[in-house]
């Protein structure tokens, strides 16, 4: 599952039930996705650039890792990519699939 936005990620990982199954929800939700809560469900996320000391750079990093994070932040600044809303997008992937058993190539 690629989610588009940090929103989206939030939203996906709070509707999921036991055995990894998103469920249907409705509601506010209070998670914080870091890396040492990790990702359930997302096996990546297309995303605006933000700044460098910004909050979401932890989830990003819970989806791909430090290193895939950082060497994209390194492209973005040689590049001179735009930053936040109105910026650029990067895809984040993690390093490895799978990353948990519903994205076993057996259920794909």
């Amino acid at each position: 599952m690629i989610a588009v936005g940090t929103t989206a990620v939030r939203a996906v990982e709070s509707a999921v039930g036991a055995g990894g199954v998103v469920r249907a929800r409705e509601g506010w939700t209070d998670l914080v996705v870091t890396p040492e809560r990790g990702v359930r469900v997302v096996d990546g996320l297309l995303t605006g650039l933000h700044e460098p000391e910004a909050s979401h750079l932890l989830m990003l990093e819970a989806v791909a890792g430090r290193e895939a994070v950082d060497r994209g932040y390194e492209q973005a600044l040689a590049g001179r990519y735009l930053w936040h809303e109105f910026g650029d997008a990067h895809l984040i992937l993690p390093p490895k699939r799978p990353h948990t058993p519903h994205c076993s190539s057996n259920s794909r």
